[in-house]
């Protein structure tokens, strides 16, 4: 179920993330206009001294039987193929986790948790791949990580000093050519659709915040259907149980109808708002005045 008054991260204060540095936050792009890198940028697919399984990453994603084991790292957000997420590592299990991946393949799992006691209850995350990195005089990480493939827990293989899971690879299933018809279109007419919801969200949303009016632009960039929904669900920043759910869908065409449905939705509330400050326009300014005093 969508949320029903899902606002976009841009008129939304997200908590405080463990393990994010601040000095990052303030050079992260706006949800809406969150750069993506072409999938064509280089991956690197070392091997994992593996002790039962060793096999090349081309095999892994064509090949959903093959298993291999990945470092996992819980936090309090969900990562998206496509999406860039800086981070600051400073605790000392990470860091072990850190030393040993740059000398490796450079990546690792992100799976969303509310708390790291529970960090084994999600059964789907993305892996992150560091493509830039600094490293501290006392230790601690600057990384600027990549999402790559998305994963699903198969088995937890060790707990210290960080976690390490058996997993499987994910990747969406073609739609049944009934449910396409039935949508009263293929995938990109319903891309187009999500697109067109998107802009009215963000327009309405700046007219609310006081901004001038422009045009949004093209949201969509070129993308195909599959990643333009991961690039959708990333702008959904202050619902990480909705971003979780649609980072496990396997299905690109529901996954953009669960979007569209949360944009709809949205929409409607920002209309609301937006009616009730025509009708009363000095009541934000008074509210903001007295809270001042």
């Amino acid at each position: 179920m969508a949320l029903p008054q899902f606002l976009p991260s841009s008129t939304i204060t997200p908590k405080p993330k463990p393990s994010i540095n601040p000095n990052f936050s303030s050079n992260l792009p706006n949800s809406f206009s969150l750069h993506l890198h072409n999938h064509h940028n280089r991956r690197r697919r070392s091997h994992l001294d593996l002790s039962t399984l060793r096999r090349s990453s081309e095999n892994h994603r064509n090949n959903h039987l093959d298993v291999t084991e990945l470092p996992l790292f819980p936090l309090p957000l969900v990562l998206f193929p496509g999406a860039i997420l800086p981070l600051q590592i400073f605790e000392f299990r990470y860091r072990i986790m850190m030393h040993t991946l740059l000398q490796t393949d450079l990546r690792f799992g992100v799976i969303f948790t509310d708390s790291l006691s529970a960090a084994t209850n999600t059964a789907v995350g993305c892996v992150g791949e560091v493509v830039k990195h600094e490293r501290l005089a006392d230790d601690r990480f600057f990384l600027i990580c990549k999402g790559q493939d998305r994963f699903r827990v198969n088995k937890i293989l060790r707990t210290k000093p960080y976690l390490v899971a058996a997993v499987d690879w994910l990747e969406d299933k073609p739609s049944p050519a009934a449910a396409s018809a039935a949508d009263g279109g293929d995938l990109d007419s319903l891309a187009d659709e999500v697109e067109a919801q998107m802009k009215d969200v963000i327009r309405l949303s700046n007219r609310l915040n006081g901004k001038p009016e422009k045009d949004v632009g093209d949201l969509r960039r070129n993308l195909f259907p599959t990643p333009f929904s991961f690039f959708v669900a990333s702008t959904f920043e202050g619902a990480p149980r909705e971003q979780q759910a649609l980072l496990e869908l396997e299905d690109t065409a529901a996954r953009l109808r669960r979007e569209k449905e949360t944009l709809r939705n949205t929409l409607n509330y920002l209309s609301a708002a937006s009616a009730v400050k025509d009708v009363f326009p000095s009541s934000s300014s008074s509210s903001s005045s007295s809270s001042s005093s």
